[in-house]
């Protein structure tokens, strides 16, 4: 998310940084630039003219802070009025309420509204340590009613059953009374969705809001459709009294226009976003980290908070043993990085969260490394354990074999081999004197000027 805009802020601000001072002119190149990045970014006029506004004042008004030049100030006036536009800090969800707290879910079909019903119920379940129950209040979709439930098995949390021939007041209502003799802590409640805003879709949930009065209302949208996203959370807001917004398929948008714009427009903070399929990528919406990362700067806390949550700790302390004692890395070894590595979102994902690494972060998404690091398990799995801790005892039949098992090219082989060698390689080097050797090898598997590890780039 928001590749496109980090781009053109980062080529902008270098400009202004190392300036020796602040002028109305230095300021008015730099913000016609910014201005354009933020509309190419589809970021709304109105948020686009405020904001700018903003930033000149302060920056024509600044005093310099000595600790900082004046193009580093101007930086961290933009990073500020960017925090600032967004909403000043992450906005947990309201849950203080006597239990069971009734959440609900609105927004057009079609934006994941579904999906996000059960990355909510994963993350309340998990991280809040909540007792949750899911129920489809969408009587015109049946297989919505079906999908929530095998989603709910999925991620472990109650499905309260209905069905397309009752009204959703009553399912609701039913859910929650359910709630209340099981002593459920919270009831998420999904809704029916439209292809476009409608009276009968408006005065539907409008009735279902007045009778279950839920403690949040949460309206779910695309970040993908940009402008419409906007305009679509600012009707539903007039109709009802929203209390948050989740953003989803914010790993595909690389504009973040939505994000920029939603909460200016409608004044209702975004509570996550959606950065995935998979059922656990839902993140807190932290308006400090999201800027840091629209400037290039990442997320190391967010990447460090992920880290806690997705790594086995036991296969980790194992590994580090292992290599300090110099007892040789395998392929096992290897697939359990590649596992832990899927776990906190692929390479992708971590490399954008990383200062300074946004570029890497692109090219290897654009080098197909997910799906390369897939190839890599499906090779490792396909060996027996014997091949997999002493692979130079791979032969030509031996490979044919693990090719043929695993669908791949005796090339993509060869390319996994030489990997592993390389890694193997730096990982004697650190044999028990620790993290300077290690950064000596990492730094010998990076070609000249960056880039992806040899053998890993595109095909």
């Amino acid at each position: 998310m928001f590749e496109n805009l980090t781009d053109r802020l980062s080529h902008t601000l270098r400009s202004i940084t190392g300036k020796a001072r602040l002028s109305d002119d230095n300021i008015k190149d730099a913000l016609r630039d910014v201005r354009k990045a933020l509309l190419e970014a589809d970021v709304a006029l109105p948020v686009v003219k405020t904001f700018i506004d903003q930033v000149r004042s302060q920056a024509l008004g600044q005093q310099i802070a000595k600790a900082l030049n004046p193009g580093q100030q101007f930086i961290k006036i933009v990073q500020n009025e960017l925090v600032s536009v967004m909403g000043a800090a992450n906005e947990s969800l309201d849950l203080a309420a006597q239990p069971p707290a009734v959440v609900l879910m609105a927004g057009l079909q079609g934006a994941g509204k579904t999906t996000s019903v059960a990355k909510l119920a994963r993350f309340l379940k998990e991280r809040e340590k909540k007792k949750v129950l899911v129920v489809s209040a969408d009587i015109y979709r049946p297989a919505a009613i079906k999908q929530l439930e095998t989603l709910a098995t999925e991620v472990g949390v109650e499905f309260f059953p209905s069905s397309s021939d009752q009204q959703p007041v009553a399912i609701a209502r039913g859910a929650i009374d359910h709630a209340k003799r099981q002593f459920f802590d919270v009831v998420i409640v999904d809704t029916a969705g439209r292809l476009h805003i409608d009276s009968d879709l408006m005065k539907e949930i409008q009735d279902l809001h007045q009778a279950i009065k839920p403690v949040e209302t949460l309206f779910v949208i695309d970040a993908m459709i940009g402008q419409d996203a906007v305009n679509t959370a600012k009707a539903f807001n007039e109709a009802l009294p929203l209390t948050g917004i989740i953003l989803t398929k914010a790993d595909g948008d690389a504009r973040g226009g939505a994000a920029l714009s939603v909460r200016q427009i409608t004044g209702k903070p975004i509570k996550f976003l959606g950065v995935g399929e998979k059922v656990d990528a839902l993140e807190p919406f932290h308006p400090d980290r999201i800027a840091s990362r629209i400037l290039g700067m990442g997320d190391v806390l967010s990447l460090i908070e992920q880290a806690e949550r997705s790594i086995d700790k036991e296969k980790a302390d194992k590994l580090v043993k292992k290599v300090v004692k110099g007892q040789r890395f395998n392929l096992e070894d290897l697939r359990d990085q590649l596992q832990q590595m899927q776990n906190m979102g692929g390479l992708t994902s971590m490399l954008d969260k990383l200062p300074g690494m946004g570029n890497m972060a692109q090219m290897a998404q654009q080098a197909n490394m997910t799906k390369q690091f897939k190839t890599m398990e499906a090779i490792i799995n396909s060996m027996t354990p014997e091949e997999r801790r002493n692979p130079d005892d791979l032969n030509g039949s031996r490979k044919r074999r693990i090719t043929q098992g695993s669908g791949t090219q005796i090339q993509d082989l060869n390319r996994l081999l030489k990997q592993y060698k390389q890694m193997a390689k730096m990982m004697q080097k650190m044999k028990g004197n620790g993290m300077a050797k290690m950064m000596r090898g990492m730094g010998g598997m990076l070609p000249p000027g960056g880039g992806l590890p040899p053998g890993m780039g595109p095909r």
